[in-house]
């Protein structure tokens, strides 16, 4: 089974079904359907910006999502360079298994053994790739993870890592019942919640209103 075999739009209650299917990779509208609260730092949460920023921005995205790719490629570079390098917003990225679920989920597990200093390096590379890397499968990935400082060996270990699939399989999963993540992208900015794809300008004006609440 490959990423290109595995499509693109498990439901979420298979999801602990689609994202082993990752481990098999070393053999071989939304995304999805589409009130949210800001979030306070955990360990191990992916942000970029100032912790002490203003506003908190906080994205739930799927690397299977190709609405959250377009995304990528189109606004988050503005974004960065007006909201994220400037200080006044703080970027936090939450993980989730729409779409091609399988490509998600041994996405993340790369991102996240390439460790903090490599993991958005790591996301951005798969979202600019991802049609390339569900038609090329695991070879496609390894390229990428070779990129961030990875070993052929180190990564295949990673996508064998059952304990950290588990981790991510249980964090997606509080997502989806507790926050009530539907599809992706969404973005929760301050006490604003927005479902799909976003312009520069509509998250700057929930920015500027998350500013002035």
């Amino acid at each position: 089974m490959t990423m290109t075999d595995m499509g693109g739009r498990a439901p979420e209650r298979r999801i602990i079904l689609a994202a082993s299917l990752a481990l098999s990779l070393i053999a071989g509208a939304a995304c999805a359907a589409g009130g949210g609260v800001p979030f306070a730092p955990v360990p191990n949460e992916m942000a970029l910006g100032n912790p002490r920023a203003p506003v908190t921005v906080v994205e739930y995205a799927s690397l299977g999502c190709p609405h959250c790719a377009a995304w990528e490629q189109q606004v988050f570079p503005a974004f960065k360079k007006t909201y994220i390098d400037t200080g006044k917003v703080r970027f936090v990225l939450k993980e989730m298994l729409f779409g091609n679920s399988t490509l998600a989920a041994a996405g993340f597990l790369t991102a996240r053994c390439a460790g903090p200093d490599k993991y958005f390096q790591v996301v951005d590379t798969i979202f600019d790739q991802q049609t390339q890397i569900e038609e090329g499968g695991v070879k496609e990935m390894l390229k990428v993870a070779q990129a961030a400082g990875l070993t052929e060996d180190r990564f295949k270990a990673c996508l064998q890592d059952q304990a950290a699939l588990d981790t991510l399989q249980a964090r997606t999963g509080r997502y989806v019942t507790d926050d009530k993540i539907t599809g992706t992208p969404t973005f929760v900015v301050g006490a604003q919640r927005l479902e799909g794809d976003q312009t520069l300008a509509q998250l700057g004006t929930a920015i500027d209103a998350a500013r002035h609440h």
